[in-house]
This record gives C-alpha cells, sequence and structure tokens, in this order.
C-alpha cells in the first residue's frame, strides 16, 4: 500500500501476517513523543493474536536520560515491557537483545519490527544484526515493503524478519502530515510545519533559538527568517520563500536538529 505522498506502507492485512509469523514484535516508537507515534491499532493486533509485545523507545540520544526512563517506567506501569534505546549510534542494542530472550515464548525465538515511518526501524534491524544490511533512508519516502518475508539470525537464539512494517500514521495530525509524506511531496509543507514548530514552542521555548539562533516565537516568522537566510526568495515578488524553509524544519525534525521532547503524563502530575 502506498500512501499519496509516495510511502510504502505494509496494508493492515500485512502487519497481520506480519505478526502472525513472529513470537514478539518490537514497536518502535519516538523518544522525543512515545505517545504520537503509538499504534493502539497495532497493539490491539497483537493482543488478539496473542503475540509477546516490547516497546522500543528510540532515538533516547534526543532527550534526557531521565526522560527516557520516566517513559520506561510509564508503559511498564501499563503493563508492557519496554526498552530505550539509540539505535543508530547503537546504544542499548545489548539491553534490548537480553529483553527480546527473557520475553521469548520459546528459543529460537521470531522477532518483527513494526512502526510508523521515520521511528528507526531499520536502525534497529541494522543495530541487532550487527551489520548495515537493510535498507535505510534520511527521510520519509523510500523505503520499501518486500512480498516476502525471509529470517534473518540475529544470534543463536534471536531471528528477525527482514521486513520493518511500515504502518499508517494514526492520531497527531502533524504527524500524519510529516511521517506520511516525503517534505519534497507535501503540496502544502507550512501548514504542517506550523503546527510542529507550535508543538516544539510549546515543550521548549528555546528550540529555534538553540538550532538556527532565531529569537522570535513567531512560527511564520521563523520561518521567513531561514528563508531570508539561506537566501531562498521567490523569483518575482522577491519575498522569503517559506514552504522551502517548511521543508527544511520537516527534514530537521526528522535528523534531530531541533531539540524538544514531551514527559509522561505521570511525570508531569509529580
Amino acid at each position: 500500500m502506498t500512501s499519496p505522498g509516495g510511502i510504502v506502507l505494509a496494508s493492515w492485512g500485512q502487519v497481520w501476517n506480519l505478526v502472525s509469523r513472529a513470537d514478539i514484535v518490537l514497536h518502535v516508537l519516538d523518544a522525543r513523543d512515545p505517545i504520537s507515534t503509538l499504534s493502539r491499532r497495532l497493539i490491539n493486533i497483537i493482543e488478539k493474536k496473542n503475540k509477546k509485545l516490547i516497546i522500543v523507545i528510540n532515538k533516547a540520544d534526543l532527550v534526557p536520560r531521565s526522560v527516557a526512563e520516566e517513559w520506561k517506567e510509564y508503559f511498564e506501569e501499563q503493563g508492557y515491557t519496554a526498552v530505550y534505546i539509540a539505535a543508530s549510534k547503537h546504544m542499548g542494542t545489548l539491553k534490548l537483545r537480553r529483553a527480546i530472550k527473557r520475553t521469548a515464548p520459546v528459543l529460537p525465538v521470531v522477532v518483527a519490527v513494526v512502526g510508523y515511518p521515520k521511528v528507526g526501524k531499520s536502525s534497529i534491524i541494522n543495530a541487532l544484526k550487527g551489520r548495515h544490511s537493510a535498507s535505510t533512508s534520511p527521510y520519509p519516502g523510500s523505503p520499501g515493503y518486500t512480498r516476502h518475508f525471509q529470517l534473518y539470525r540475529v544470534d543463536s537464539k534471536i531471528l528477525m524478519i527482514d521486513t520493518p512494517g511500515i504502518i499508517p500514521v494514526e492520531g497527531d495530525e502533524v504527524e500524519k502530515l510529516i511521517r506520511g509524506y516525503p517534505p519534497e511531496k507535501l503540496e502544502d509543507p507550512v501548514r504542517p510545519a506550523i503546527i510542529l514548530i507550535e508543538k516544539i514552542l510549546k515543550y521548549n521555548p528555546n528550540a529555534f533559538l538553540h538550532a538556527y539562533g532565531i529569537e522570535t516565537q513567531d512560527p511564520v516568522k521563523i520561518l521567513e527568517e531561514i528563508a531570508v537566510r539561506r537566501g531562498w526568495f521567490y523569483k518575482i515578488t522577491k519575498e522569503p520563500l517559506i514552504e522551502e524553509a517548511a521543508r527544511a524544519i520537516i527534514r530537521d525534525y526528522h535528523d534531530g536538529k531541533i531539540r524538544f521532547y514531551i514527559r509522561p503524563p505521570t511525570a508531569l502530575s509529580k
């Protein structure tokens, strides 16, 4: 199944098939905003198929360790096994392997990796396997979904399905837009970029000061200033080309250049 923006997604039928073939499903979340990258529909499928679930909080290098710990505790309080890692930096891979073996109903165990676009599924496959063999891409738009499931051996006790399940984004409007489409395919990148900027500023008022040296808190002015600094102008009107600045913001967010994070609800009430 292909989204309007060209991202190749697993259909929910394929997700059912993927989950059916696995003993354990790793549901990969973005540590900066785990709730917005959590798929309730996927969890329901895992529970209906009576499979084991591990919540993998990835990109933990982009948040303070205390926050990653808070999210781990939050999901454990919900009854889930949870691990936080930074797969692209091979941090926490050993912890994840141990969690898989502890959770395994049988050994060797078959594991599937599932989540929204750009949460780092392929990086986790690469990190677990130990060599760079699963395809990766810096932005949404190119990951594929193979027609046939193939297993490869992580070690003597862990087998992994080589296909990361890239599932449709639910819930959060801005996540649907920025994860569901490559930045260059967005017809109107300004609207999702403004929503994203507002969301980031809510949790880190200094995010754009630190990322770009921009002091204003006005989303449109932030886009204008980035466009001016980078020499992006409309040819005829000479106005700042904020569409290109909007795409840059979305790319920089995916790359972790704009720092922000959300704490779990339980932590906020303490």
